[in-house]
């Protein structure tokens, strides 16, 4: 477990110390944060999906296919 130090506005800390008791506050942004990143993970993911479909990029990516082999070594240093 790490420890996090986080900002919030005043008006909302105060909030937060009202209605979530102490012990129960690490839970509670944890959750809140989970399922932010969640969100954002789904949301990038329907990007990327979207973008697999797209028939103009997939075109041009194929027309780089030949650069592939093109006698240029990886460098193994």
């Amino acid at each position: 477990m790490q420890k996090v130090l986080i900002s919030l506005p005043n008006s909302l800390a105060s909030r937060m110390k009202t209605l979530i008791p102490q012990r129960q506050r690490s839970k509670v942004i944890s959750k809140l944060i989970e399922k932010e990143i969640q969100r954002r993970e789904e949301s990038l993911f329907k990007t990327a999906c979207e973008v697999e479909k797209d028939d103009a990029l997939n075109k041009e990516m194929k027309d780089w296919d030949v650069t592939v082999g093109d006698g240029i070594e990886s460098e193994t240093w």
